[in-house]
Parts: structure tokens; sequence; C-alpha cells
């Protein structure tokens, strides 16, 4: 099995040509709404065990890789006035080279006859709308795929043998069948694709990077699923 691996919310730039629509933004644009706490770091830890691997460091606030072209909050408040011919330059710029670029690759392998796992790392705030997000690790897959299911029921293993006092959760705090990037590739592969997304907590990164004992763990988890596959 090939692995791929993917950080949509790895950083918070803006580009020169949109800075203007970001005056009043830095609150947001450094918080938990501009980037994914963690990470890029984690992305780059693991970065050397991928068979492909394609990063993002454009804010999310500029326009949300993982998310369809048609759902309502592709754009956020500061991009959302903007005209359709603007947008439209933003998705050209921005959002179709980057999800092309993996697709592509995962296209190339499977053509070849090889089955890929993708993962796509992510992080979460630990409290939202006041509520605290009841977890460390979530692994998001599509619980309607035995294999992804399967893939996660493993990896889970893995993990508690790594880090024993984690609470590691399936499907949250996010639904692994929602609109993403994942679910969109695998309505393009249905066979031989398997998409999992893997949540880390940002109560565990401290200046966007995580500590070290998590991140060798996550990377002894996912080395050994490798041999496993």
């Amino acid at each position: 099995m090939k692995l791929v691996l993917s950080c949509e919310h790895g950083g918070n730039k803006i580009p020169e040509q949109y800075k203007s629509l970001f005056i009043n933004a830095e609150d947001a644009l450094n918080s938990h709404l501009g980037l994914d706490f963690g990470s890029l770091d984690l992305f780059r830890c693991c970065k050397p065990l991928s068979d492909f691997s394609k990063s993002n460091t454009v804010s999310r606030l500029l326009i949300e890789l993982n998310r369809s072209k048609e759902h309502p909050k592709l754009f956020s408040e500061f991009t959302s006035s903007l005209s359709l011919a603007e947008k439209l330059k933003i998705i050209y710029e921005f959002y179709n080279p980057y999800r092309d670029a993996i697709e592509a690759e995962i296209l190339k392998l499977i053509v070849k006859g090889e089955e890929v796992l993708h993962i796509s790392v992510h992080s979460f705030t630990p409290i939202l709308n006041g509520k605290i997000r009841n977890t460390d690790i979530g692994l998001l897959y599509d619980s309607g795929k035995t294999s992804e299911k399967a893939i996660c029921e493993k990896w889970k293993e893995l993990l508690v043998t790594e880090l024993p006092v984690f609470k590691i959760r399936f499907n949250y705090p996010y639904l692994g069948k929602a609109d993403g990037f994942t679910t969109y590739l695998r309505r393009k592969f249905p066979d031989n694709y398997y998409g999992i997304e893997l949540e880390i907590n940002q109560k565990f990164s401290e200046e966007n990077i995580f500590k070290g004992d998590l991140k060798n763990a996550i990377y002894n988890s996912i080395l050994t699923l490798k041999k496993l596959h």
C-alpha cells in the first residue's frame, strides 16, 4: 500500500494581492479559524514515510481547501463578498493546483495497480463554542467502507500502544463522511483508495509545534501501519 500525506490547513499566510481583504483579520488569522495549529509540524515529521506528500500554508480564510466548490463556506467572511470572477481566480490560483496535484498522483498510483492510503493531517481546537471536545486524537473515516474502518481500528490499536493514556475516538470531532477532500476522493476512486483524516487536539501544540513524544508516537504508528499493509 502506498501512502499519500496531505495537510490542507498548514499555515495562515495571505498572498500579497489579497492582504487588503484582511486588514482587520489578525485575530482570526492567528486563531484556529486561520490554520490548524501543529498540523504542518506533524506533517513534516511524518513526511519521510510517504510515497507522495503535499501541504498548503495559505490560510483557509482565503479559501477552504477541505471543502467542495459547492460548499457554502468555501469562502470565509473575508472573501465571501468577492465577485464571481474574483472567486474563480482564487480557485484557479490556489484551490485547483493543490487538489489537482494530489488527485493526479493518486490516479497515477491506482492505474499502476497500487492501493493508496491517504492520510490528511489536521488539528482541532479543544473548545468550540464553549463546549469541550472530549478526545485527544480523532480518526475520521467513512463508516460505510469496511476497509477504512479496519484500517482505523488497527491504527487505534497501534496508537494505544504508543500513547496508552490518550483518548482516541473514531469520527470525532467530525464525521469522516462529511464534506471534505477525502470524501470527494472516495467518490472519484471507489476502489483501492482509503481516505483517513487524522485530527489531533491543539492542546498539545505550543507555538504551532506538537510535543516530540506525540509526533514520535504517530510516526511509529504510521510506520507499523504501512508495514502491515
